[in-house]
Formats: C-alpha cells, sequence, structure tokens
C-alpha cells in the first residue's frame, strides 16, 4: 500500500521502473532465444568426426582450428596485456594529473575502441602481410588482433586503477612504501577484478574475430608449423563453412564448441581473480 500511494504521488518513477523491468526481460529474452537456438541446431550435429585431428572435406574438422583459436589468443594477450598494463599504470600513477597528453591518449584509446574491426584487418595486410613480407600467417593475425584490443584492455585496466580510494595509497605511503612497492602490492591487487573484466572482454572480441584474421592469418584448415604459416580459428571456420554452403549443420556445431570455448576461457579467468585475491587476503 505504501509503494502504491508513493508511485501515486510520483507516477513517472512507476513509468521507468516498468520501462527497467521489461529492458531487462527483453534483453534475458533475446540471449536466452540466441543460445537456445544454437544450442538446439547445433548440439544434434556434433559428430566423433568434426573433431578429428586433420582437418578434410569429408570431415571438415573443427579441432585445427579450436587449437589455433587458444593459440592465438594466448599470444595475442602476451602482446598486449604487458603492453595495456603498464600503459594504464603510467597514465594513472604516474602521469600529471590534467596533462594534454593523457588526455589525448585517452581520446586516442576511445576512438581506437570503437573502429570497425576490417579496418584492422586492412591495416594487418597492408603492413604486417605485404609491407613485412609475412603473408598470411598466425604471426601477422596475432599482431593483429593485439592492436585491436590494446585500447580495451588500457581503458578497463585504467578504470579499475582509478577506482581504487587514495586512501588505500596515502595509507601505504604512510607506512614507509614506495611508489612502486604501492602500486604492486596495494593498487594492482585491489583492482584486478576490474582489469581480468577487461581481459574477458578481449578474449570475447578476439574468439568472435573474423574480417581481421581473414586478412592477415589466412584461412588454411591446420595447425601452424610455424609462426609463418597460414591458419584459421573457430570463428573463421564458422564463416567458410558457411560461405561455401554446403556445411551448414557442421557450422552450427561448430557455434556450440565456440560457444562453450568462450565461456570455459571467462570461467578460467574468474577462477585466477578469485585464487588471486584469496591469496592476497591470507597474507
Amino acid at each position: 500500500m505504501r509503494q502504491l500511494k508513493e508511485y501515486k504521488n510520483h507516477p513517472f518513477s512507476f513509468l521507468i521502473k516498468i520501462l527497467l523491468w521489461l529492458s531487462a526481460l527483453i534483453t534475458i529474452g533475446v540471449v536466452v532465444s540466441i543460445v537456445g537456438y544454437i544450442l538446439i541446431k547445433g548440439i544434434p550435429n556434433l559428430h566423433l568426426d568434426l573433431f578429428a585431428w586433420e582437418y578434410n572435406t569429408k570431415n571438415v574438422s573443427m579441432t585445427p582450428a579450436l587449437i589455433n583459436t587458444f593459440i592465438m589468443v594466448i599470444l595475442a594477450l602476451l602482446v598486449a596485456f604487458p603492453i595495456g598494463l603498464f600503459s594504464a599504470i603510467y597514465l594513472v600513477e604516474y602521469a600529471k594529473k590534467g596533462s594534454k597528453l593523457v588526455k589525448i591518449i585517452r581520446i586516442t584509446t576511445e576512438t581506437l575502441q570503437g573502429i570497425p574491426s576490417i579496418v584492422y584487418g586492412l591495416f594487418g595486410f597492408l603492413f604486417f602481410v605485404i609491407g613485412l613480407g609475412w603473408d598470411y600467417s598466425l604471426l601477422s593475425g596475432v599482431l593483429t588482433l593485439a592492436i585491436m584490443i590494446l585500447p580495451l584492455i588500457m581503458r578497463t585496466t585504467e578504470e579499475a586503477l582509478m577506482a581504487v580510494p587514495d586512501s588505500y595509497r596515502e595509507g601505504s605511503f604512510g607506512l614507509g612504501a614506495g611508489k612502486l612497492r604501492t602500486v604492486f602490492k596495494v593498487v594492482l591487487p585491489t583492482a584486478i577484478q576490474g582489469i581480468l573484466s577487461g581481459v574477458i572482454l578481449a578474449i570475447g572480441r578476439m574468439v568472435g574475430e573474423t574480417a581481421a584474421l581473414i586478412f592477415t592469418a589466412g584461412t588454411v584448415a591446420a595447425i601452424p608449423k610455424n609462426l609463418f604459416s597460414s591458419t584459421r580459428t573457430l570463428a573463421v571456420h564458422m564463416y567458410a563453412l558457411l560461405n561455401e554452403g554446403l556445411y551448414r549443420d557442421q557450422a552450427y556445431a561448430t557455434a556450440v564448441v565456440l560457444l562453450v570455448f568462450v565461456l570455459l576461457m571467462n570461467m578460467l579467468s574468474s577462477y585466477v581473480a578469485k585464487k588471486f585475491m584469496k591469496g592476497k587476503n591470507d597474507e
């Protein structure tokens, strides 16, 4: 009754609440519909032939693409994460407040986040494939992905570091810790969950990427022998199957595996964050 009286006095707030609930239901409905459709179409088409070690036109195995996806994600993170992390630390902890350089870097990273992936693919094609003469290769694809996710990692890490209260830093300085020790022993452990959230978003973007990789890594369905071998990821594999028009059922099955792969990578990142936080709390 009390809530009804409040809604009568403030009908606009009641309307806002209805819109919020409606938006939440629509979002959940869309997500459940998409995931459900993929599972219904894909699970019946999962067969052992799809997990054969070598790809051919009979089994259209996704195993090489699955291994390539894992390799690309790990290598791209090894390149982009340290650069993004230390860049964000510099911007938040060491750069002067209100510096023009900092403003320019932030505007640049925000702009790069909004650039379509096909533009990154074109850059990678012109610079790595043609300019450096690496051709379609694993290395070209990895470096293109690293450049693509770098602004995302920088911005999410920067926001996570800025969210750490200044009182933590002041307390550390008061106990005699230096700047570097404060950053690595106080600030980073506190911001680890926000930082790993950015990593999870970066993994999701890399796993679902096709346009940038078609221009740089190529579409060869084989496990790369070295960094200069052409290869394809799961997303590119699924695109190729659909594009050929002969393997629609196998493409749905690939979508299921892709969905599970992203879920497992996210769970692994969350597990690492929890273990890290637990270890810091035990200390």
